[in-house]
């Protein structure tokens, strides 16, 4: 991605939020994956939750560079406050942080995809069958408006909203089973996902399963916590085979064409 791409894409952000964070579609995918950070509210977390935002909608690439005078200028925030929001996004993996060289979003190799992946096939099941047992009316209504926004966005065709509602679906059943350990750690795997379905996706069909998500939701009704078990697994399997992890192809755009978007 080129400096003026990313930089547009980051320009776009700030005009989306007003650059305070009102409620868009796009501030709460970006607080749906909060939860990582440890910054007070204020305006570092403001732009680290917009930073954040736009790497998971897949505007700014992995290996794109952010400068912290370009990211300063475009929130209006001085480097002190730039650089803090840049930190904590490293602290979470989304970002990378190089001597001499500056901040870029990170780029998982496929090493780090193969034990994402397996990692998630591990602990996201058993998960699944916990929320089944804890599920609630209104935890049930919650996963069908998170489908719901899924089907809107690929309707729109922006497959970086859907895939990013899809994680957010991921996250929520973590929430529901009422494991803190748990949710901590598929948060930070499903965020890491979103970096490698970035660089190694090649099956549209198998990256955002709305079908998938819908047998879930239908397990969660019946609280069938074997089904769920079943059905998360081989979701997982699919979302994994879905990845080239032989070749990796990446197109390359720019920092504002990149925050452009929303």
């Amino acid at each position: 991605m080129s400096s003026s791409a990313a930089k547009s894409a980051v320009r776009s952000t700030a005009k989306a939020s007003g650059q305070t964070g009102g409620q868009t579609a796009g501030s709460s995918i970006a607080e749906g994956f909060n939860g990582a950070f440890s910054l007070p509210p204020g305006p570092a977390l403001e732009i680290c939750l917009r930073l954040q935002n736009a790497i998971i909608e897949h505007r700014l690439q992995p290996g794109t560079r952010l400068s912290e005078d370009e990211v300063g200028e475009i929130y209006g925030a001085g480097r002190t406050v730039v650089r803090s929001a840049l930190q904590a996004l490293a602290h979470s993996g989304l970002l990378e942080i190089k001597r001499n060289r500056g901040a870029s979003v990170a780029k998982p190799t496929v090493g780090d995809a193969h034990e994402v992946f397996e990692a998630r096939a591990l602990i996201e099941p058993e998960v699944a069958r916990r929320a089944a047992a804890r599920i609630t009316d209104a935890d049930l209504t919650r996963l069908k408006a998170h489908i719901e926004a899924e089907h809107q966005a690929l309707a729109d065709n922006d497959m970086g909203k859907a895939l990013a509602l899809s994680g957010l679906f991921h996250i929520d059943i973590a929430g529901i089973a009422e494991h803190s350990v748990y949710a901590a750690m598929i948060q930070s795997l499903i965020t890491k996902s979103s970096l490698i379905i970035a660089l190694y996706w090649v099956r549209p069909d198998t990256a955002c399963e709305s079908h998938a998500h819908h047998a879930l939701l239908d397990a969660f009704e019946q609280k069938d916590g074997d089904a769920a078990h079943a059905l998360m697994r081989s979701h997982l399997i699919d979302l994994h085979s879905g990845l080239n992890l032989k070749t990796r192809v990446r197109t390359e755009t720019s920092l504002a064409e990149a925050l452009a978007g929303g």
